[in-house]
């Protein structure tokens, strides 16, 4: 049987303290430098009062790991250079409506990794402490983690979907995001990110508009402006797209337009433009996926309606 340890023994106390900040997992190191010995981890294991993540860490409980206690053990089993990378960081940042498999940890070139199947640890050329948030768990800073989320993403469609979130939630503006970039000098996915960073410095707020905004240049279609504020007597209201000198508005419809609470307040909207002249014309997403040509000939003509028309 283990030696019973005592609840208010001080290194005990300082473990328990610590692992509050840390989903409750620690270190092997960090308990041995509490002066909590591997006979006593052990004992504790033994116990059923602790267990053991991997090879490097304890989770102080036995109940289930938290998703902030899995980070944690991911970034210990990684090593002393080991950090949260991509849509890791980003969550670890607070990024929500996102979700991956896995925890995500980075370590350089060179580096000694310790495989475990329920991380993904890998080595990478990307690596750089100055990229590294150190103040509490460590984790590429957000627009280093959203590029390379981007790069390392499954399909384009995510890839977007990752960078459009980063800037929507405010982790990191689309300038930020837009340097980062920058440093990307060779990848398979490095033009397509930069069509959707200028998307984001241009003002798109929806993975709709990003769609739409790429659609109308590759027509040729003069660019708009983006989350124009309107104002009528119900209050402040945003056009998705906007051509204020040819008195055209495009809206993007994503599924929650359809959502009852939303249809009469699009169709004030809708009717309150439309009385000051201005043409509205809406594009669904399902729409945009299934007759992309038949509604940018109606956004085209909409211009034409307006006075726009080719270069010659």
């Amino acid at each position: 049987m283990p030696r019973q340890i005592r609840y208010d023994d001080p290194r005990f106390v300082s473990a328990r303290r610590l692992a509050t900040q840390q989903g409750w997992v620690l270190s092997r190191r960090q308990l041995y430098s509490l002066g909590i010995t591997r006979w006593e981890i052990r004992g504790q294991v033994r116990a059923h009062r602790w267990q053991l993540i991997g090879d490097q860490s304890v989770h102080l409980t036995n109940g289930d790991l938290s998703p902030t206690g899995e980070q944690w053990a991911a970034v210990v089993q990684g090593g002393p250079r080991a950090c949260l990378d991509g849509g890791s960081a980003l969550i670890a940042a607070g990024l929500e409506r996102y979700e991956l498999d896995r925890v995500r940890v980075s370590v350089p070139r060179g580096a000694r990794v310790r495989r475990r199947r329920s991380f993904d640890i890998r080595q990478t050329r990307r690596w750089a402490e100055d990229d590294i948030v150190r103040v509490g768990i460590p984790r590429t800073r957000p627009a280093t983690a959203a590029i390379r989320a981007a790069l390392w993403a499954r399909t384009d469609r995510e890839a977007t979907y990752v960078l459009l979130l980063t800037v929507q939630q405010r982790l990191a503006t689309a300038a930020m995001v837009g340097t980062e970039l920058l440093r990307v000098r060779r990848d398979r996915r490095r033009l397509l990110l930069h069509t959707v960073v200028n998307e984001l410095l241009d003002g798109a707020q929806s993975l709709g508009e990003i769609d739409v905004g790429v659609l109308l240049r590759r027509r040729g279609l003069p660019a708009p402006s983006r989350q124009v504020v309107r104002q009528d007597g119900r209050g402040r209201y945003y056009l998705d797209l906007y051509w204020p000198a040819y008195h055209l508005v495009v809206e993007v419809d994503g599924i929650h337009h359809t959502w009852a609470q939303n249809v009469v307040g699009d169709a004030l909207r809708q009717n309150a433009l439309t009385l000051d002249g201005d043409t509205v014309l809406r594009i669904p997403l399902l729409g945009l996926r299934l007759e992309p040509e038949a509604f940018l000939d109606q956004v085209e003509d909409g211009l034409r309606a307006g006075g726009w028309s080719f270069a010659a």
